[in-house]
């Protein structure tokens, strides 16, 4: 697996400029791991400071809708992302990431977001937490 390498702050305009954000100046991220398994770990969204900032280091950084703000992933739960590759979908309106995650993905304390599975009943939790999240964040607040 290779390491991430960044493009100069010229070719990152222009690799921005083939975005497409939507009227709230976003576009959906999805943090897929560059492990073997390739698993989709999360989906967010970023506005063009969050991809810029994400291009420029190689540690991805997302726009928390909620907060207002750009969001550094584990930034206050220690459960980072690095950046390995980046790709733009054929229409520009949304990004994959392929990450080295370190710990979980999810704020549930799941590795991925993805864990409810529509089975005949209704949903199934595919996976339990591998800590709890008031452990998650405690130790980083």
């Amino acid at each position: 697996m290779t390491s991430y390498q960044a493009p100069d702050a010229s070719t990152i305009d222009k690799i921005l400029d083939h975005a497409h954000f939507d009227a709230q100046g976003l576009v959906a991220a999805i943090a897929q791991s560059a492990e073997a398994d390739g698993a989709v770990l999360m989906m967010a969204w970023m506005n063009r400071e969050a991809l810029r900032e994400t291009l420029a280091t190689g540690k991805v950084c997302y726009y928390s809708r909620s907060r207002q703000q750009l969001w550094r992933k584990g930034e206050t739960s220690g459960q980072r992302q690095e950046l390995v590759s980046a790709r733009l979908d054929c229409d520009g309106d949304a990004v994959l990431l392929l990450v080295r995650q370190t710990g979980v993905a999810c704020h549930t304390g799941r590795r991925s977001c993805f864990y409810h599975e529509v089975v005949p009943e209704g949903l199934r939790d595919t996976e339990a937490p591998r800590i709890s999240p008031e452990a998650l964040y405690a130790k980083h607040v």
